[in-house]
């Protein structure tokens, strides 16, 4: 059984991974097993600090140890869950645990810049450990299911939406829109070169083009509804699709104890930074009118 820590419970991510690796107050078909959060950090944020007692004494109720300080975790797991819903943050959290030989999962946004999430897949490999990354919705068995049909052919292009609320610490598309970008890398791969960005007060439209020349799209929503979804469009013809979100964390966390396991990372550190390097761009030219800005991965 792989000893999980986790580190800031300022998320409900923080409750939700570890009622299905724990197997404590969820159905037994979101169970996830090969490890167990063993110890957890409520840590501090200034993105939602309103939310840590109450995570806080849910953790407590799963009977999860806790210590003040996120260091006392250290010499006491195999594996680190590194939560923090303020993604400006995520290197100087990971950083300890990775010079401390622990490979770490990193929540949702990887960074909040490409420099940081440099320095995070930097310091991984210098330590030879595994690093992951990813939205839940990545793994949507929408997604999954479409992907792993061979029918379709190659995907030339998609549109992805979802919803895209906004904050500061997290800019732009790196907040919620995240997960529509993902969507979109989980359809068409790494090697995005440029992107333009429409931005208004309701929405933010991003087009990328791939250095083959193919085109696709995220549209992050802010009015009218919160639902996602994708249309890919292949070699074979069009596919549309809705995305639920039934079992999202049962089957990212699927992946996150197998890169535990194996010490290999179901997402390309190489694409990982390629996404934050992709919102980056989204970012500037979204404030820039539209402005054709390059993915500086």
């Amino acid at each position: 059984m792989i000893r999980l820590g986790l580190l800031d419970f300022d998320t409900s991510h923080a409750v939700e991974f570890t009622k299905r690796l724990n197997h404590v107050d969820i159905a037994e078909s979101q169970w996830v097993q090969g490890a167990k959060v063993v110890i957890g950090c409520p840590g501090e944020s200034k993105l939602s600090p309103e939310r840590i007692p109450g995570y806080t004494a849910q953790m407590k109720k799963y009977e999860v140890p806790l210590v003040d300080k996120p260091e006392d975790m250290i010499g006491k797991v195999d594996g680190m869950l590194i939560e923090a819903v303020d993604g400006s943050v995520h290197w100087e959290r990971a950083k300890p645990f990775l010079e401390a030989g622990i490979p770490c999962y990193v929540d949702k946004p990887f960074a909040c810049s490409v420099e940081d999430a440099k320095k995070m897949v930097e310091l991984s490999e210098k330590k030879k450990l595994p690093i992951f990354s990813s939205s839940s919705l990545r793994y949507a068995t929408e997604v999954v299911d479409y992907l792993a049909d061979a029918k379709h052919g190659k995907v030339l292009g998609a549109y992805t939406f979802g919803p895209a609320s906004t904050h500061e610490r997290n800019p732009g598309l790196f907040h919620y829109g995240i997960h529509a970008v993902e969507i979109l890398y989980a359809l068409m791969g790494p090697g995005c070169e440029r992107v333009t960005c429409s931005h208004t007060k309701d929405a933010d439209v991003a087009t990328g083009t791939w250095k083959d020349g193919r085109v696709a799209t995220i549209r992050g929503n802010r009015a009218g509804g919160s639902a996602f979804g994708f249309t890919a469009f292949a070699e074979k013809g069009s596919f549309s699709s809705p995305v639920g979100t039934g079992v999202i964390y049962r089957e990212l966390l699927k992946r996150v104890v197998e890169m535990f396991q194996t010490g290999k990372a179901p997402v390309a550190a190489s694409t990982m930074i390629e996404i934050v390097a992709f919102i980056e761009a989204a970012n500037r030219s979204g404030a820039n009118h539209g402005s054709v800005e390059t993915v500086k991965g």
